[in-house]
């Protein structure tokens, strides 16, 4: 009698077994683990050794490259700070009126854009979008001139301006997203019981729309502080320069004194770091358009 061999109806499907399901998704699970902790390890890298080096003098720093030794020479950032100090300021002035002049412009312009119909506001629309296709370098020129016929070279405002006018673009665009994820409902129980366009605005829209004004907050600082060659062309007095550019000449004046050279950089990107550290979920929450916790 010829034994019969029974083949398992996984084999014959073509089904991974059961059992064998979990130990798959383990070991994938353990590869995006692995890619990811690589990522972080590479990202993070850079501040560490910014990090080891900002508390070594110039010896240590030529006998031990990439090892912290000790001691610790934590004075660096108290000559770091005095140094970079009416950099941190010009950079906090710069940063502070562009984001409200930005955060005022764009508001009122998302505000009328999404809430109101009028003749050619697709057409305004469209052109701010426009603007954001346009490279800003090719600006940059007219731009110059302008500032230096209208004598603000070596001021605030030649700063302040170009800030403003780009970020008024990206910030509109925002702002109106926003604010037409708003349930319209609000503003028609608004309006039935005779509130007006103004109070529509400081009652309903700007109260809600604290999500995506952060955003746009951070948006604004974080190019303010990471722009370079604006300042750069325009700025030549020292008590004026943002950190950006104040780190360049830190560099040149400390020469190969390396410790407070990269104390100096830790104390520029600790503001943006606090920043997004705390606020993180307002800056997320904007972007998708909708109260930080209600995604």
């Amino acid at each position: 009698m010829s034994a019969v061999i029974e083949t398992p109806t996984s084999a014959v499907s073509g089904r991974v077994p059961a059992t064998t399901r979990p130990r798959r998704w383990r070991r994938r699970q353990w590869g995006i683990k692995a890619a990811l902790g690589v990522l972080v390890v590479v990202s993070l890298f850079p501040y560490v050794f910014m990090l080891s080096t900002s508390v070594k003098d110039n010896l240590q720093f030529a006998q031990s490259y990439w090892v912290p030794v000790l001691p610790l020479h934590w004075g660096n950032y108290a000559t770091a700070w005095e140094q970079i100090r009416p950099y941190m300021v010009a950079s906090i002035v710069v940063a502070a009126v562009s984001i409200v002049a930005i955060v005022v412009l764009s508001l009122l312009a998302g505000f009328v854009l999404a809430r109101y119909r009028f003749p050619g506001r697709g057409f305004f629309f469209a052109a701010i979008a426009v603007l954001m296709m346009v490279p800003s370098i090719s600006s940059l020129i007219p731009l110059f001139v302008m500032m230096r016929d209208l004598d603000l070279l070596n001021t605030y405002p030649v700063l302040i301006i170009p800030h403003v006018a780009g970020g008024v673009v990206i910030g509109t665009i925002l702002m109106k997203t926003f604010i037409e994820g708003i349930p319209q409902e609000l503003f028609d129980a608004a309006r039935v019981d005779g509130a007006g366009a103004a109070r529509l605005f400081t009652a309903i829209t700007l109260p809600l729309s604290l999500p995506v004004i952060g955003t746009v907050a951070l948006i604004t600082i974080n190019g303010v502080w990471n722009d370079f060659f604006w300042p750069l062309l325009t700025i030549t007095e020292n008590e004026l320069r943002t950190v950006s550019v104040g780190l360049l000449f830190f560099q040149g004046q400390a020469g190969t004194d390396y410790g407070p050279m990269f104390a100096g950089y830790m104390l520029a990107s600790l503001p943006l770091l606090l920043l997004f550290t705390f606020l993180s979920k307002y800056f997320l929450a904007g972007v998708q358009g909708g109260l930080p916790g209600s995604h």
